[in-house]
Formats: structure tokens, C-alpha cells, sequence
């Protein structure tokens, strides 16, 4: 059985691609920052998979090289998906930036030294967003200008650390496949509902949340995400390429809350915030900050080659926000 080094075990796509892996025939050897938290990520994964002798774990921390030369040994396989996440923007944008280079640099660098052939990086559409002005047309050969006027610490320290993957890989016998999803949703395994993308949804459907952005976005299903990680291992036509997981269309936020809204929602608002109010709180508010590079915008990207390449159709829009939105209410409803 091939084993597979996932760093980031413990996070939203991390879980799910675990159950992937599993579900795959894979053994997983699972990075976390404490191993106290391995029962309970056990216990997650096992309502979904049987993860007796598949699954093991290591403590591995982004900023140290202690136990990485471990973690690998004996792997076939690194699925780099770990990376530090701020929904609001830090006041040094190094926090966000350095942990993320210096992780992928660090997970790459051992990965190499061990003899792995391949490394499948979690990066994401935001390394993708061109000048950030609302570039319709991004593709696969995308990058975003991290000199540009709207260009957060999140989208530098994405864009970095995906640029910084390529140029250790490109003279090295090493291949890299970087995954880039959207936002994204879909069913939680942990039932954790603090994540942005679980905790966006609990604000809108118990009405916390009245009014969604003006922007339209390509968005992603989790399972969508852990599916091309794992078929991204193997298929040899991926060696060394990018590719968009994400709807075939962007949608914007809004259609979101009028989905919700038609099928039973009923403390779901339909609003949309004035993109003037958005940009002013955003003075104030570093959440709101953060999402100035998509307010009054849309970003299209183009997925056609993900679904050459293997043979893959996205979770339809709908399908992806109701399965998201019956995951969080289950949640809520068992506490």
C-alpha cells in the first residue's frame, strides 16, 4: 500500500482529502501541530471510512525543521495542504507570508532529499487574479501581480509560496501539481463550524449574516478539492502543471442566499452590502479589508483543463451550497 505524507491533516480540505486517500487504497501519515488532536481526527474519519492501520500521524510545525526527514521516510507520496489561513488581515503581513513559503519550501526541500518523485501542493485561485482589477479570463497559466494596488497578505503569501514551489522544482528530478480551488464548501467531517467556509454558511442560514459581497467568483466543493489532490499523485499528464478545481461558471455570492432562500431557508437574507459600505468598513475593519480584492468584481476562470486532463466534472453549484447548507444545520441541530 503506497503511503501518502498530508501535511495539514486536521483542516477542511485536509480531512477530506484523508478520507480520499483511504477511500483510494492509500496509507496516510497525517501532519498536525499536536498529536492530541489525533482522536478526534480519527474519530471523524472513521464515520466516513475505515481507517484501521491507514491512517498514523506525526507533529510537524511549518517554521522547524524538526521531524519533516522522519515524516517522510518510508512515504511514496507529499500532499502539501497545510497552509497558515487569516480571514481578516494581519498587521505584518509576514505572518501570513513567511510560514507559508518557508512551509512549502521546507515540505518541497525534504521531499526532494528523500527521493519522492511527486508533490501535490494545495495552492488556490487567489495565485491566479492577474493585476486584481476582475481579470475574467484566468487560466491555469495565471499568476496574480503581488505589486498590485489590491493585493492582500493573503493573496501574496498564496502566490509566493506557490512561485517559490516552482523555481526549487524546475531543475530538480522532483514533479509538483499545484490544485487551485476557489472559495470553497461542501460538507464538513470534524462538524467544526469555526472555519471560514462552515462559518460563513452558519451566519447566513441563522440570519446572523443579512447581506452578501457584489462579487462572483468560480467556487469549489471540498470533495471536488480532495478528488484531483489524490487523482493528481498518479496521472502522469499532471506532472508539473496547475490546475483550476472549481465550478465550470463564477457565481456570485448573492445566488448563494436566493438558493438557500427557495429551499427552505427561511432566516436566510437576500441582501447585497452597497460595494461604497464594503470599502468604507474595509478602513476599519480588516475582515472587511480582506475582501477588497472581490467587492464589484468577477473572476471567471477557466476549468477546461482540469476536465481534460482527468476526465473530471465539477459538483454542480446547487448540489455543492444545499449539501453545505444540510451540513451545518445537522450541526446545529445536534447541539
Amino acid at each position: 500500500m503506497k503511503k501518502v505524507l498530508l501535511t495539514g491533516i486536521s483542516g477542511y480540505i485536509g480531512m477530506h482529502c484523508a478520507v480520499e486517500l483511504v477511500k483510494q487504497g492509500y496509507a496516510v501519515r497525517g501532519s498536525v501541530r499536536s498529536v492530541k488532536k489525533t482522536d478526534a481526527i480519527l474519530n471523524a474519519l472513521n464515520k466516513h471510512v475505515d481507517v484501521n492501520g491507514k491512517v498514523e500521524f506525526c507533529e510537524l510545525d511549518l517554521l522547524k525543521d524538526d521531524g519533516w526527514k522522519e515524516a517522510v521516510a518510508g512515504c511514496d507520496f507529499v500532499m502539501h495542504v497545510a497552509s497558515p489561513f487569516f480571514s481578516s488581515i494581519p498587521k505584518d503581513e509576514n505572518e501570513l507570508i513567511k510560514p507559508a513559503v518557508d512551509g512549502t519550501l521546507r515540505a518541497l526541500r525534504t521531499a526532494h532529499e528523500a527521493g519522492i518523485k511527486r508533490v501535490v501542493l494545495t495552492s488556490s485561485m487567489v495565485a491566479m487574479l492577474g493585476d486584481v482589477t476582475g481579470d475574467t479570463n484566468i487560466n491555469h497559466e495565471s499568476w496574480t501581480q503581488i505589486d498590485a494596488k489590491n493585493a492582500t497578505a493573503y493573496l501574496k503569501s498564496k502566490t509566493l509560496a506557490e512561485k517559490s514551489a516552482w523555481d526549487y522544482v524546475k531543475d530538480k528530478e522532483i514533479e509538483l501539481v499545484t490544485v487551485h480551488p476557489g472559495p470553497v464548501y461542501g460538507p464538513t467531517i470534524t462538524n467544526n463550524l469555526s472555519g471560514e467556509s462552515m462559518s460563513l454558511f452558519k451566519r447566513v442560514i441563522t440570519g446572523e449574516l443579512k447581506q452578501m459581497i457584489h462579487a462572483s467568483i468560480n467556487m469549489s466543493d471540498v470533495r471536488d478539492v480532495a478528488a484531483i489532490h489524490v487523482k493528481a499523485l498518479e496521472n502522469t499528464a499532471a506532472a508539473n502543471q496547475r490546475f483550476i478545481v472549481a465550478t465550470e461558471a463564477a457565481h456570485a455570492y448573492s445566488e448563494i442566499t436566493t438558493l438557500l432562500k427557495q429551499n427552505g431557508y427561511n432566516k436566510v437574507g437576500t441582501g447585497v452590502a452597497p460595494n461604497f459600505l464594503v470599502k468604507l468598513l474595509g478602513l476599519v475593519n480588516n475582515e472587511m479589508k480582506g475582501m477588497m480584492p472581490y467587492v464589484g468584481k468577477v473572476y471567471q476562470g477557466d476549468v477546461s483543463h482540469t476536465k481534460l486532463v482527468f476526465n473530471w466534472q465539477p459538483v454542480p453549484f446547487d448540489k455543492m451550497v444545499l449539501d453545505t447548507a444540510q451540513s451545518v444545520k445537522t450541526v446545529l441541530d445536534a447541539r
